[in-house]
């Protein structure tokens, strides 16, 4: 079952968006910006995600997607998240159209845990056309940073990355996040983002 599941039509790792959840959202009233520049597969993949906090645990965002300076399609997204002590539990769901008037969709629940010195988190997706992508993180904090792993894979298709990561955690309102992957390519990664 396993070798018909590698062999059926791949899905493709989105190289747009290279992120796992960890269940934080925009205050309430509060824009966001994050800018993610990925390089993937010899191509540039720059997204704009803006941002904006309508109530304590929902965030309403959207995506602009451009590939070598062309536009690549638009999300909407709307993101419920819930603080449960060291849990943060959540959903974030998806509406796209990309180029060629191409609909598509994900469901991403939200699992994540943190203390004063680790980072879990993980992301069970399902996007539309039907593939599952699951992705989770491991991270220790160490001062000023938060250094670990974060796995992304593509099912069908069998796609499956592990990054080196970390993440500046010192700044308030500052989102850094860069990391080198390995998996059927080299992947470079980095987010910027702010909340005003």
């Amino acid at each position: 079952m396993a070798l018909l599941l590698v062999a059926l039509p791949a899905a493709a790792f989105d190289p747009f968006e290279i992120q796992i959840y960890d269940g934080t959202a925009d205050p309430r009233g509060s824009v966001g910006l994050e800018i993610h520049l990925n390089r993937h597969h010899d191509s540039t993949h720059l997204t704009f995600e803006p941002s904006y906090g309508m109530t304590s645990f929902w965030e309403m965002g959207g995506y602009l997607q451009a590939m070598q300076g062309h536009y690549e399609g638009v999300k909407l997204r709307s993101k419920f998240v819930f603080e449960l002590g060291y849990f943060r539990l959540g959903m974030n769901l998806e509406m796209s159209l990309e180029p060629g008037a191409r609909w598509g969709g994900e469901i991403r629940p939200i699992i994540a845990w943190e203390n004063s010195r680790w980072i879990l988190a993980a992301n069970p997706n399902l996007t539309f056309p039907a593939s599952f992508e699951p992705g989770a993180m491991a991270k220790v904090k160490a001062g000023p940073i938060a250094a670990g792993v974060e796995y992304y894979g593509t099912l069908p298709a069998g796609e499956h990355y592990l990054f080196e990561a970390i993440d500046l955690i010192a700044v308030k309102d500052l989102e850094l996040n860069i990391g080198i992957g390995e998996g059927t390519a080299l992947v470079a990664k980095m987010i910027v983002g702010y909340v005003f």
